[in-house]
């Protein structure tokens, strides 16, 4: 089932193949925090932020979780080669 970021129900992302494939861009998109925990022997955790939520979706016609996922881990490596 592929995922996808969402905000009060409405679909921000493109669809992946798996939760943590959108963990992934949440993060490199600086929409994950590091929250502590209540307890103090609880080591901080990442949520994201703003109410944003990863949860199972639909998929729009002609997407392809897989290539979505191809496409991002292409652009990052571009990023990482531009800024060396």
């Amino acid at each position: 089932m592929p995922y996808a970021l969402f905000s009060n129900d409405a679909k921000l992302s493109k669809a992946y193949p798996t939760a943590a494939d959108v963990w992934k861009i949440a993060q490199k998109s600086g929409l994950v925090v590091d929250v502590v925990s209540e307890g103090d022997k609880e080591a901080p955790r990442p949520v994201l932020d703003h109410d944003y939520e990863i949860k199972p979706c639909q998929l729009e016609p002609h997407e392809d979780p897989a290539r979505n996922k191809a496409e991002a881990e292409r652009e990052a490596q571009t990023e990482l080669l531009l800024a060396s």
